[in-house]
């Protein structure tokens, strides 16, 4: 058979911190390593998007658009890659069109190679506005798939589904299993279809917080997938993906041989494992996520969205309550229409279900979150709901059935204008920090510009640019 090597993308820089370490790794600690992994050979290393953007703010006072350029000046021979939300692009609501053209162009212009584009529900037309910035301002164009198990996500449908991605102009379609729910057999059989189905590569993300990532990719691997995800070990497993090295290891001298070189590794991982203790010391990595916990492939609920179900039911008082929780879990899901557990979706089932346990009465109390959810603002669910159910969370209200996004004007001017007013800001890029994250932005700006300079040409040339 003739060699084929599996590519590898590390997300040491991304997935891995956020997943074990709630994102907090500072630029900083990433400095002295990246020049040691732009010479390992990487497919890509994911370093931005998904809750970097706001962690960066929010918690460590660092500008997350200043932070790529870093990456980039010191990693200039790897593509750097992002996970971006679709039409959320890394909010949780959807925002206009021209917001999410402009934080692509911008993404693009500041460092990003390939950017991975996702949507909670797997609805395309959230996609759209994404994928035509992407292809327009020459990012590699990486649509996911966001893996679920339930009644209706089958392979037809998740073969179906990438058929739909190839022909919106994909470069490489990502499976993404948050959850790390694919089971490596179904991996192997997934991945074959997809292979017979669609010509572009195949790339897998999944994670280990069940133990069962590295046999997943060992089976996706046989199967042909052409690209999978892992984490260097100092921040892999658990939580966060397969270890970089183990896989490496394993595959070496095959026909599917990375081709990397496991002393480089060893090094890059040597420098990450004292960025992990220093961690550990602060309280900001817990030891825990690195364990395995088998409880998410029998209630499929994230790791985070779990952690997340812990605090609400301990702020309620209700902690003897989890398990009838986590029963009502897939009750809600299927009322639904079935939702794929990820941001934001897996927060909006999560909450409803644990309002429906300590309330006593289900529906008794329904977020805004879930009214919006059932309205079909976050787009079209993958079945039909429980109609019941949605009568009683948002009456005779009308729901949405074209894209969300074509009911919101543009708003890109309006916050250039707002910042323009309140005299913030220096920046396209901050203009798109605004708008995504307000009030942080505010607070963000108001530390890094402690010199108060007269900004007033710049922002003019934001508002007059932005109206073109």
């Amino acid at each position: 058979m003739a060699k084929k090597p599996l590519y590898i993308t590390d997300t040491i820089l991304r997935d891995a911190h956020q997943s074990q370490a709630a994102t907090r790794m500072r630029i900083e600690d990433m400095i002295p390593a990246l020049e040691r992994l732009d010479k390992i050979g990487y497919w890509s290393v994911e370093c931005w998007g998904g809750a970097t953007f706001d962690s960066c703010m929010r918690f460590l006072n660092e500008d997350p658009w200043e932070r790529l350029r870093t990456i980039k000046k010191h990693m200039p021979n790897t593509k750097l890659q992002m996970l971006f939300r679709g039409q959320n692009i890394l909010g949780y609501k959807h925002y206009a069109d021209d917001v999410v053209d402009m934080f692509v162009k911008k993404s693009i212009e500041n460092g990003i190679d390939v950017i991975r584009i996702f949507d909670a529900l797997n609805d395309p037309r959230n996609l759209e506005q994404a994928i035509k910035s992407c292809k327009e301002y020459g990012g590699i164009c990486e649509p996911a798939i966001s893996y679920t198990i339930s009644p209706v996500h089958n392979e037809e449908y998740f073969v179906n589904l990438a058929k739909t991605l190839e022909n919106m102009g994909a470069d490489v379609i990502c499976i993404k299993d948050m959850a790390n729910l694919l089971l490596p057999f179904d991996a192997y059989s997934l991945v074959k279809k997809l292979k017979e189905s669609v010509k572009v590569p195949i790339h897998l993300h999944t994670h280990n917080t069940t133990g069962t990532g590295d046999m997943t990719y060992l089976m996706a691997t046989q199967a042909g997938v052409d690209i999978v995800d892992c984490a260097l070990s100092p921040f892999g497993n658990g939580t966060a993906n397969p270890a970089t090295e183990a896989l490496v290891a394993t595959l070496q001298g095959t026909e599917r041989d990375t081709g990397l070189d496991l002393e480089k590794l060893s090094d890059v991982a040597t420098y990450f494992r004292g960025v992990a203790n220093k961690m550990k010391a602060e309280g900001t990595l817990d030891p825990k996520v690195l364990n395995v916990d088998a409880k998410t492939l029998i209630y499929q609920v994230p790791g985070g969205m779990l952690s997340n179900t812990i605090s609400q039911l301990k702020q309620a008082g209700k902690e003897d309550k989890l398990y009838e929780v986590l029963a009502e879990v897939p009750r809600v899901k299927k009322d639904f229409g079935y939702p794929p557990l990820v941001t934001p979706t897996s927060q909006i089932v999560g909450t409803q279900a644990v309002m429906n346990v300590i309330s006593g009465e289900r529906y008794k109390m329904v977020p805004k979150e879930s009214k919006a959810l059932l309205r079909g603002e976050y787009g079209k669910l993958p079945a039909p709901v429980n109609e019941e159910v949605r009568k009683k969370a948002i009456g005779d209200d009308e729901v949405i059935t074209c894209r969300p996004a074509d009911l919101l004007e543009p708003e890109l001017e309006k916050y250039a204008a707002e910042m323009k007013e309140k005299g913030i800001g220096k920046s396209y890029e901050d203009v798109l920090s605004y708008a995504l994250f307000p009030q942080v932005a505010e607070k963000f700006f108001a530390v890094r510009d402690t010199e108060p300079a007269d900004e007033n040409a710049v922002r003019e040339l934001i508002v007059e640019d932005l109206s073109i």
